[in-house]
This record gives C-alpha cells, sequence and structure tokens, in this order.
C-alpha cells in the first residue's frame, strides 16, 4: 500500500494547524505559504476533509481552517480515511465477492496486514504528531 500526495499532505496541513494556537484559523494560503503546499490541492483536500468533520472552515476576512476536533480525537487513521478511502490492502478483504475466498491461502496474509495497519494508523493521534514535532529539535541520533 502506497500513501499519496493526498494522505501525506493533508497529515502535513493539520499538523500546521494544530500547532497553531487554540482557535486560531488557518487560512488556505497561509496553509500553503508554510508547508509548500499548493493553495488549490488544500483547497481540494479539504472537501473530504470537512466532510468528515476533521477540519472546521469558516468563511470571512477573518475565516480560515481549524482542526474540527480536538487533536487527542483525530487519529492519522482518521485523516488518511478522509482523503484515501479505505486502508486495506487488497480489495478482497471488505468485499465477499471473491470467488477464492474460502480456499485462498493468502487472504489471511492481508487481513492481518490491514489490521496491522490500521492499528498503527489508529495509534497515533494529531496531538502526538504536534508533541513529536515539538520534540524533534531536542533527540539525538548517533550511529
Amino acid at each position: 500500500m502506497r500513501i499519496s500526495t493526498k494522505g501525506r499532505y493533508s497529515l502535513e496541513a493539520l499538523l500546521y494547524m494544530a500547532l497553531l494556537p487554540k482557535g486560531v484559523y488557518a487560512s488556505t494560503r497561509t496553509i500553503a505559504e508554510n508547508t509548500g503546499i499548493s493553495e488549490g490541492y488544500l483547497e481540494q483536500l479539504f472537501i473530504p476533509l470537512r466532510k468528515a468533520g476533521i477540519v472546521q472552515g469558516i468563511r470571512g476576512p477573518q475565516g480560515g481552517y481549524v482542526p474540527g476536533k480536538n487533536p487527542d480525537r483525530i487519529s492519522v487513521g482518521d485523516i488518511l480515511r478522509a482523503v484515501e478511502g479505505s486502508l486495506e490492502p487488497v480489495e478482497c478483504i471488505s468485499v465477499n465477492v471473491c470467488p477464492l475466498r474460502r480456499r485462498c491461502g493468502s487472504r489471511q496474509t492481508w487481513v492481518e496486514l490491514y489490521h496491522e495497519i490500521a492499528g498503527c494508523a489508529d495509534s497515533v493521534s494529531l496531538r502526538d504528531l504536534v508533541h513529536f514535532y515539538e520534540t524533534m529539535d531536542q533527540m539525538e541520533y548517533t550511529i
């Protein structure tokens, strides 16, 4: 499974918004200027993110976007599902139309892989990303 720019850029935009003081709305222009993501692309990404309640927008001169919920309650999995769709590595996991379903030797592998992917994505919150970002400079790497 490969996460597209939709998923990566959505995470980046939400991280940017979550790093702002609570209640501060960020325009797509401001987010674009600070993240390097195209403003037009951000506007497209925010459509499914708004529908999912992950971002909240307000129009007008002081308008913009904020996370739609507390960052503790927004998981990476929520964000990815909103813009990417299912996290299933193969279609046959959820679709029960495969004629080989009962005899498929690899299906269990795909099911387990899906559970690992979903579990990992769902276990990381936007707040976790904020914390990681804020402590990045404090980390030391040794080889």
